[in-house]
């Protein structure tokens, strides 16, 4: 409706000024001392507006429409890439406070495990040490026994000669049986 009522206005007013009397347009032509065609050439510009308003309005106002969606749904993408490189941020300072966390425990547990194997190494150690005592002990009164027996032997085998006791097949026999049993 506005359209018709525009190209309505463009037409009838140019036309309404063209027709009529000549008396008109030389009033109007001795006032402003212009003797030309500047009518002609106001209506000519006002048909060739109205005809490219006519004609390229639709195609210009679909283009700035379809731009204005397209910079819409521009801006639609951009703000969730937004949303998804802030939730990627909040996920990341998350898995990064995880991972600081774990660090502690792990230091944590390694400080623990540590102290562990240390009381378990000294342990191991005083056993070893009190094994190695022990035998060492062992080692010792099984010398001690054989430098008794050696010595005793030898006082007996230098000392005591067989003259010296005397001893009869008998004896041998009880002395040996004794030592059996």
């Amino acid at each position: 409706m506005r359209k018709i009522l525009l190209i309505l206005a463009l037409v009838v007013i140019p036309v309404s000024l063209m027709a009529g009397d000549d008396a008109i347009a030389k009033k109007y032509f001795e006032v402003t001392g212009r003797h030309n065609d500047f009518m002609q050439r106001v209506f000519n510009f006002v048909i060739l507006v109205g005809l490219l308003w006519y004609l390229l309005a639709n195609p210009i106002k679909n283009f700035l429409k379809g731009r204005e969606e397209s910079i819409a749904g521009d801006l639609k993408e951009i703000e969730a890439k937004r949303e998804a490189a802030k939730d990627a941020k909040i996920t990341a300072e998350k898995a990064l406070e995880d991972a600081k966390a774990k660090a502690v425990e792990i230091v944590e547990d390694a400080k623990k495990e540590a102290e562990l194997l240390k009381s378990n190494i000294l342990k191991h150690a005083e056993d070893e040490l009190k094994i190695l005592e022990k035998v060492n002990n062992e080692k010792i009164d099984i010398e001690r026994r054989r430098a008794i027996r050696e010595a005793t032997s030898k006082v007996l085998s230098d000392g005591i000669s067989s003259d010296d006791i005397p001893l009869d097949s008998q004896k041998i026999i009880d002395i040996v049986t004794k030592e059996v049993a």
